[in-house]
């Protein structure tokens, strides 16, 4: 199959027409930086250092893991999962010929080189007479395997740098290119390339020389020197720096006016076939240039612009006119937005072009608008015009239409005595004027359609941009931009270009400070600013007083603006109700709300809830990451809260938090009695709540809200004690199923707590045996088995027999994990007792169970069968489906011991579907290596390794190191001559 690996664009794996599984960002990520090192084995250190940089998270050695299951899941789908292999120092990824971009652009360069060593000069002539040579064929060909920058969709520590050094290749490619085509006299058709890379990296001298070049042969001198003035300019405040002798030797031909002949500016012949021009240093791009051309590899075909007069030239004549210049300052420290500023800049071409930019406040929409205007305004050679329209201005109404079109006419030159009284004449007047006119215009601070429809223009070729807090989502024709946070790499380079060094020493820092600022322009700026004229403070001081979310927003303020009173505007435009509900939802611990939670916590109807969420949606008040879940920005939940605790009295407060909690444990309550009926004598009785749960009509919906509610529900479990210990109960077999581990560590660990503070020992005795489970199956038994023995003590105190029945059993398993199994048989013969001493049905069929695994570990096996058909026909009794699938599950390793093959594989079957179908992944990699044992018992080695392998695959994205052991001794036994499944 032909299988393609890419990063010269977006990270990608595409097999001829296959659809392949998608890849996560992260996952496209690690596949990135092998596919950069392809060849090279790399350690998971090195691995995780790419990732996360000097800060990894706790999880990373597990995240590589995951990663690469996933990329070989996605290879495997392709028949190509052989190209990722683990050698004994790490991973390596080995793409075969053509399969790679990277690779095969490499290629086309140093053949081009070849090629050129090969060709004569009386050649070179003959051919640029008569088309492009091999060499130039050669080099567009390379430069088509661009699809953008590299690694476009990837945000890793080692991205930035990585994409930079790819980039230098590809414009020395491009520039070695562009002297070919230069030496055979087709200097027309490079101007517009060379001006748009040139607008991209206005630094980069080479491209600077070869644009003047360009145009000085195709007859516009004075537009080639306006190239150098702008370059020696920039060149001068951006570095401190004088231009090379080589610039000055072109700027010196050029104001002769001599252009160079052919021969005068052939390139010299490389010194060897493989030479990669790259001398030059890469700079950083403001907007990217335009997608390369499929057929040349040359990026076409827009004109370079710029906001000063001196700049990079659009092909064509230059026409002088006075205009009415009013946009404000662009400031010197723009940063990021490469896709919007190309988004903006690609749609202005069209008659009337509206573009309306939204955003929350702060996120930078004045800033984008006025940097794309100024990039605009050569195309609007009658005027750039700009309106501050006061929707959130401190102190200031807003500008009524009347008004603006008065001060939009003045812009224009209209005389005073020209402009009408009434608003009507006015617009009929404004869009006279325009008529026939290329204008820009800036409306900034819009509040609404109303304030805005007048002031469009009529029949104009004319660009409109807008800036508005508010989704103008009834403006007819206009397209929408609305406006994220900054991503990580340019929140550093708006950080780094304010503050200077300091930043650039402490780079951890620097993140944390970026990330309590919620990469928020606004809030990077200003704690920037604060840092750069505080020079005793370290970047690591600025972000210690940061942490504290009590003063967060008073240190992002200054005397002349500050976050909080940007927030401020925009919650004063609210209503009534939309401010309440903006406040109490500053009261819930999670991280996001669904409308029923909000409602409850309201005290509201689910309606009227969502349509309050979504004008605060609207209104850029919250985020949607999903649909219907709604969100704050980090420091906007700040404000809330703190409008909460300032406007709402406690009572209230502490009333709205008990509805929402309630709600939370009465909808957990449900969706657990939908997926386990079997176990509801064991959940704690929940009192439904008023507005009623969430609507569970079977298990899939109950399955989807419990994962979409885990993490707010692990967060709310501290709010109240006795709701800690009930939701502890009501959630823990969902959360051991499906190896929840860290969510369940985290509440089990809360539930303890409560209990204790509360002088609970039955609750107590319950969280510590709970936790013992997760500490079991995740390998810990030591820790298991003390949490098991305090929970016995804290139980046999309290006389809880369910509680002691539940702590014997984890004894039991502990001991039968570590080969104790007579102690392991009596614990479980106690906890058998106890159990039907209380009627606990499903804990005498999990106890059977549990003895026929020390039965069959004591090679007892007929007695082994004999307990799990027991354990079985009574699950089925309770319609206990875990149960079921863990007794078939079981039972057929007893029946592999006993000879018994096709029965055995059989029941592992029938186990794997019912873990399958209802979601219990904790029993899924138990299932596949037991199926996986019963295939290599039968003979059939191929079936043996894939089973394992995708226990294997599975075992470690859950941690489960039981499983992950048992897949890789077995495939160790199965490919003895390599390392078991390309798994470390």
């Amino acid at each position: 199959m032909d299988v393609r690996l890419t990063i010269l664009g977006p990270v990608e794996v595409s097999a001829g027409d296959r659809s392949l599984p998608a890849l996560a960002p992260r996952h496209r990520a690690f596949l990135g930086y092998l596919l950069l090192h392809a060849g090279v084995v790399l350690s998971v250190e090195r691995l995780i250092d790419a990732m996360w940089g000097p800060t990894p998270p706790d999880t990373a050695r597990a995240q590589v893991h995951a990663a690469l299951t996933a990329i070989r899941r996605t290879l495997r789908a392709a028949d190509a999962v052989h190209l990722v292999q683990t050698r004994p120092a790490g991973y390596v990824i080995t793409p075969g010929p053509g399969q790679l971009d990277l690779r095969e652009f490499a290629r086309l360069v140093a053949k081009a080189d070849t090629e050129l060593v090969a060709e004569t000069d009386a050649k070179l002539v003959a051919e640029a007479d008569a088309g492009p040579g091999a060499a130039v064929r050669t080099l567009r060909e390379a430069l088509a395997l661009w699809r953008g920058p590299a690694f476009a969709d990837v945000q890793a520590y080692f991205a930035e740098g990585a994409r930079a050094r790819l980039e230098d290749q590809r414009l020395a490619a491009i520039e070695r290119l562009v002297e070919l085509e230069l030496a055979a006299g087709r200097h027309a058709e490079l101007i517009d390339l060379l001006a748009t890379e040139l607008a991209a990296h206005p630094l980069r001298e080479r491209l600077a020389g070869q644009l003047m070049l360009a145009l000085c042969r195709a007859g516009r001198q004075a537009d080639a020197l306006a190239v150098g003035r702008d370059y020696r300019r920039r060149l001068a405040e951006e570095q401190g720096l004088d231009p090379s002798r080589a610039f000055l030797a072109v700027e010196e031909t050029v104001l002769r006016g001599d252009p160079p002949t052919a021969a005068a500016i052939r390139p010299a012949k490389p010194a060897t076939a493989t030479v990669l021009r790259l001398t030059e240093p890469a700079a950083s791009a403001d907007i990217r240039p335009a997608e390369p051309a499929a057929a040349t590899g040359i990026r076409p075909t827009e004109p370079a612009t710029s906001a000063t007069a001196t700049g990079p030239v659009v092909a064509g004549p230059v026409v002088a006119r006075p205009v009415a210049a009013f946009l404000p300052y662009d400031i010197a420290d723009f940063a990021g937005r490469s896709v919007q500023l190309v988004e903006l800049c690609e749609g202005a071409s069209q008659a009337v072009t509206i573009a309306a930019i939204d955003g929350m406040a702060g996120i930078g929409k004045t800033a984008l608008a006025v940097h794309a205007a100024h990039r605009l305004a050569d195309r609007y050679p009658d005027g750039q015009l700009f309106i501050d329209l006061h929707a959130h201005t401190a102190g200031q109404r807003p500008l009524g239409p009347a008004e603006a079109l008065e001060a939009l006419l003045r812009q224009l030159g209209v005389a005073t005595e020209r402009i009408p009284a009434s608003m009507t004449e006015r617009a009929a007047l404004w869009r006279a004027e325009l008529a026939g006119r290329h204008v820009l215009l800036v409306l900034d601070n819009a509040d609404d359609t109303a304030q805005i429809r007048p002031l469009l223009p009529g029949a104009s070729n004319s660009l409109v941009l807008i800036t508005s807090r508010q989704r103008l989502t009834d403006l007819d024709g206009a397209r929408t931009l609305s406006m994220d946070v900054l991503p990580l790499p340019d929140s550093v380079a708006l950080f780094t270009g304010i503050v200077g060094e300091r930043a650039a020493a402490e780079p951890e820092a620097v993140a944390e400070v970026l990330l309590l600022c919620g990469f928020l322009p606004l809030a990077v700026r200003i704690a920037a600013t604060r840092l750069r004229h505080r020079p005793r403070w370290s970047v690591a001081q600025l972000a210690e007083r940061l942490r504290d979310e009590r003063r967060r927003l008073t240190e992002l303020a200054r005397s002349e603006r500050g976050v909080a009173a940007a927030f401020t505007l925009s919650y004063r435009q609210l209503t009534a109700d939309q401010q309440r509900l903006f406040r109490l939802l500053g009261l819930h611990p999670g991280r996001d709300i669904e409308p029923h939670a909000a409602a409850a916590l309201a005290d509201l109807p689910v309606e009227r809830t969502e349509d309050l969420l979504e004008d605060l949606l609207d209104a850029h008040m919250l985020q949607q990451r999903a649909f219907g879940r709604y969100t704050f920005h980090d420091l906007l939940r700040h404000y809330a809260a703190q409008l909460a605790a300032e406007q709402e009295p406690p009572h209230v407060g502490q009333t709205a938090l008990t509805r929402l909690l309630g709600h939370q444990l009465s909808t957990a309550s449900a969706a657990m009695d939908v997926l386990y009926p079997d176990s509801a004598h064991r959940r704690p009785r929940i009192e439904r709540t008023a507005p009623p749960p969430v609507p569970l009509q079977d298990a899939p919906q109950a399955l989807a809200w419990l994962d979409a509610e885990r993490a707010n529900l692990v967060l709310a479990a501290d709010r109240d004690l006795t709701h800690t210990g009930l939701l502890a109960t009501t959630l823990y077999r969902y959360l051991y199923d499906h190896a929840h581990h860290d969510d369940a560590l985290a509440l089990y660990g809360k539930a303890l707590q409560a209990a204790r503070r509360r002088e609970d020992p039955t609750g107590e005795g319950r969280a510590l045996t709970d936790l013992g489970w997760v500490h079991q199956v995740q390998g810990s038994h030591d820790v298991a088995r003390d949490h098991f023995d305090r929970a016995l003590a804290a139980c046999r105190t309290s006389e809880d027999l369910r509680g002691q029945a539940r702590a014997l059993v984890g004894i039991g398993q502990v001991s039968t994990d570590e080969g104790e199994h007579e102690r392991a048989r009596e614990a479980n013969l106690r906890a058998l007792e106890l159990f039907r001493e209380i009627g606990d049905r499903f804990g005498e069929a999990v106890t059977l169970d549990y003895l026929g695994i020390v039965h069959e570990r004591l090679g007892q096996y007929a007695r082994a069968a004999d307990l799990h058909r027991q354990a079985l026909a009574l699950s089925r009794e309770i319609d206990s489906r875990g149960g079921e699938a863990d007794a078939l599950d079981n039972l057929g390793v007893a029946c592999t011991r006993l000879g018994r093959h096709a029965e055995a594989r059989d029941h592992h079957e029938q186990a794997l579907e019912l873990y399958r179908r209802f979601g219990y992944r904790r029993g899924e990699a138990k299932a596949l290596n037991n199926l996986a044992e019963v295939a290599a018992t039968t003979g059939d080695p191929g079936q043996a390794v894939r089973l394992h392998t995708a226990a294997l695959d599975l075992a470690v994205e859950l941690n489960n190191p039981g499983e992950e052991k048992r897949a890789r001794q077995a495939l160790a036994r199965l490919l003895p001559t390599s390392e078991p499944s390309d798994h470390r």
